[in-house]
């Protein structure tokens, strides 16, 4: 495959059965699969975070930092054809204020209990739309390296996209930090997206998801030494350098894995 072709068919190689497998692992990553984390507010963060993705959703009138993604991945199930409850597609933000609201009256109620189970009856959806949104990624990154930079880029990409667990860990990475395009995360002017973790890669790659998992470390070792927030470095990164040691191959994918639907 070449470096283009693989730019533009990145997770279109997957079967069902894989994309199912990629699925399973982003919601272990995000959840442990559990239902009740699809709808969550973690300590620290102006936001819940949503689906199998921990996807961002912004109460109504906040901005922030981070790259809010709930209303795209809704936008893409209603392309799709979903059910979406009413209420959510009427609403112009998360309608809890912060997370202690969210925590004493809205955490159990009806309505967030009817949206954990739409978002487990989708997960499916959720994950091929972190697909395509890592598709749409690749050329955006390439474009925004340094000019001497992008075929070294392209040919990590290449590398990545030739099996199951490379695409999986750039599908993970991408939803999980970012394309690390966005000037806005930047931490002492420096980012933590994929594009970083693609410069951070040996320019000689032999063994590209190795490579890749190891780079992604720095990179995030890196974002947490320059936050403000010491949270980052004294809780977030454990989990963060947890997360990248499942970037390896699938031993199996068995075809019948929920979450393919």
């Amino acid at each position: 495959m070449s470096a283009g072709n693989a730019m533009e068919r990145a997770g279109l190689g997957l079967s069902s059965s894989e994309l199912s497998w990629v699925g399973d692992r982003i919601f272990q990553n995000e959840c442990a699969g559990r239902r009740e984390c699809l709808v969550h507010w973690n300590q620290g963060e102006a936001f819940p975070s949503l689906g199998i993705g921990h996807f961002i959703w912004y109460p109504e009138g906040v901005t922030g930092r981070f790259t809010e993604s709930f209303p795209a991945l809704l936008a893409f199930m209603k392309r799709e054809g979903a059910d979406i409850p009413v209420w959510l597609t009427e609403a112009k933000g998360a309608p809890w204020l912060d997370r202690n609201l969210f925590n004493e009256a809205a955490s159990q109620s009806d309505r967030v209990q009817a949206l954990r189970t739409f978002l487990y009856e989708t997960r499916g959806l959720q994950v091929r739309y972190i697909q395509q949104r890592a598709r749409a990624s690749l050329a955006k990154v390439v474009a925004a390296a340094p000019d001497d930079k992008k075929p070294l880029i392209r040919q990590k990409l290449d590398a990545l996209m030739q099996t199951p667990g490379g695409v999986y860990a750039v599908m993970d990475y991408v939803n999980f930090k970012g394309e690390g395009l966005s000037e806005t995360e930047r931490y002492q002017g420096q980012g933590w997206g994929l594009l970083q973790v693609l410069l951070a890669m040996p320019d000689e790659s032999g063994r590209p998801l190795v490579e890749f998992r190891e780079a992604a470390a720095d990179v995030l070792k890196r974002r947490a030494q320059n936050a403000a927030n010491p949270i980052e470095q004294e809780r977030w990164l454990r989990g963060w350098l947890k997360r990248l040691q499942t970037y390896t191959e699938p031993a199996s994918v068995d075809a019948g894995q929920d979450g393919s639907s």
